[in-house]
């Protein structure tokens, strides 16, 4: 494994093998692409940092995760041609953005613990208060200034230990749905997802793979729970392999 520059330095990637790759991955919120090392050992693929995370500089701005998929579609020529892409939770967003953008160069989607849809039930765990202002910012009643105040005290740790730019990137993902997406995805996906996963719980896996009809199939793994790609490496090497040779 060797770490590499692409788009001029803009991002980087732990490349396993030789280039170019046949399957590119896609780390969730807070990780990198050493998260993929059990993975995609013994085959050609890169695991991106993607902008803001491991050794990849932030955005220059809160980008949306379209944007994401813009800056990986950038370094597509030195990566390779028609990938299968794998996406964990906040990496497997901007894999479907990808795919949607660019049908033409993504071979294959293996999804696991992507939070797709918004839960219906996301906010109780929020602080009333919280919910509250949320509520009067939605309607213009609380100021932008407030409203930070408000998310940094009672906002996740995930935001609470991002930069102002990382925060709003956060805020921009998890107030993002993908049925647009998903809708104009034209390559096979394989959902891997775990049973246990309370991030983005199977349903969600279970209502995608109703959107995306034929071109989906959905592998639910009792036991587990949001990191598959730790707990479970090999199920997903088994969706990537059987992308590869075509289905």
């Amino acid at each position: 494994m060797t770490l590499r520059a692409f788009d001029e330095g803009r991002l980087f990637g732990r490349v396993h093998g030789s280039l170019p790759a046949r399957a590119l991955a896609l780390h969730g919120w807070g990780r990198s692409g050493a998260d993929f090392d059990a993975l995609l050992a013994g085959l050609d693929a890169v695991a991106l940092d993607l902008p803001g995370f491991g050794v990849s500089p932030e955005p220059p701005a809160a980008w949306s995760s379209d944007d994401y998929a813009a800056a990986v579609e950038r370094a597509l020529p030195e990566i390779g041609s028609r990938p299968v892409v794998v996406g964990h939770s906040f990496g497997g967003r901007v894999a479907v953005r990808l795919a949607a953008r660019r049908p033409d160069a993504v071979a294959g989607l293996v999804l696991t613990g992507v939070p797709l849809y918004r839960r219906s039930n996301a906010a109780r765990g929020a602080s009333p208060i919280y919910r509250l202002y949320r509520v009067l910012h939605r309607l213009g009643l609380v100021g932008d200034a407030r409203m930070e105040r408000l998310r940094r005290r009672y906002g996740s740790a995930d935001y609470r230990a991002a930069s102002p730019t990382m925060r709003g990137v956060l805020v921009q993902a998890v107030n993002e749905e993908y049925d647009d997406a998903l809708a104009e995805l034209r390559c096979p996906v394989r959902l891997v997802w775990g049973a246990d996963d309370e991030a983005a719980p199977a349903d969600v896996a279970r209502r995608a793979a109703e959107r995306l009809g034929e071109r989906a199939e959905l592998t639910v793994l009792e036991g587990h729970g949001h990191f598959v790609t730790r707990s479970a490496p090999a199920e997903l090497r088994r969706a990537i392999e059987e992308l590869l040779a075509g289905g």
